[in-house]
């Protein structure tokens, strides 16, 4: 019987680019947690990683047996100054990863880096709202509650699609309270 291969939870690189686009535009063109309707190339993605990487906010990578398996990121929630203590993040899994708990592993890694930042919520905005039940449950199991659904906003693979406002509170909340 073979051991499974370990998994390493680490900074995104730019070398990580090319398995991020792919990753990503699996999800575009086949899933509808993305409402984008046409993948980015690889340098717009290169481009996304460099502002996230200039916000000094994390940017992270699953990786098992050399492969890119998972990104997850955080970023400003939106950019008006009143809002610069909430981030929004974004999870992506390999299509032929999900469901091996990589992405508990990979959200939980990601919360604990925001927890060390001057951040006090994280906010999810899962697209498919409640039909994307992957991305529902491991938002639950990670302390997530649902704060709101925007109905039929999105329309993608030929459906009016919901969008779910997730939210949750980050353990430097006390430490932002002053700002």
């Amino acid at each position: 019987m073979s051991q499974p291969t370990e998994m390493l939870i680490r900074d995104a690189q730019a070398a990580d680019i090319p398995a991020i686009t792919d990753i990503y535009a699996w999800h575009v063109l086949y899933g509808c947690a993305s409402f984008e309707e046409t993948p980015p190339d690889a340098a717009e993605m290169h481009a996304r990683f460099l502002k996230v990487q200039a916000q000094e906010m994390p940017y992270l990578v699953a990786e098992q047996a050399g492969r890119v398996i998972g990104f997850s990121y955080a970023a400003p929630y939106r950019p008006r100054p009143a809002y610069r203590f909430s981030v929004e993040e974004s999870i992506y899994l390999a299509h032929d990863a999900a469901g091996q708990g990589i992405g508990s592993v990979l959200l939980a890694a990601l919360i604990a880096r925001c927890e060390h930042g001057p951040w006090r919520q994280m906010l999810a905005v899962v697209g498919n709202g409640e039909q994307n039940v992957g991305s529902l449950r491991l938002h639950l199991k990670l302390g997530f509650r649902q704060v709101g659904v925007l109905k039929a906003v999105g329309f993608k693979h030929g459906a009016w699609r919901d969008t779910l406002i997730m939210q949750r509170t980050l353990s430097s909340a006390a430490g932002a309270a002053e700002a």
